[in-house]
């Protein structure tokens, strides 16, 4: 389990980013297609670091979410 960050993007998409994978984002126009699209995106990218023989970073949990 992955925790991910949703927020709408300026182009009117929805964007995901997982925090724990450096550089996993997707995108989709919907909260619901956004969802779909990070899950498969975390699938590849933890993939890809198992086929290149790389560590899959750990899951902390350690966000902050304030509103200011």
């Amino acid at each position: 389990m992955r925790q991910v960050i949703i927020y709408p993007g300026d182009d009117g998409f929805w964007v995901a980013e997982c925090p724990s994978l450096p550089g996993c984002v997707s995108q989709g126009d919907t909260r619901e297609s956004v969802v779909t699209n990070i899950r498969e995106a975390i699938d590849g990218y933890i993939l890809a670091l198992k086929d290149d023989g790389l560590p899959v970073p750990e899951e902390h949990f350690d966000a902050l979410l304030l509103a200011v």
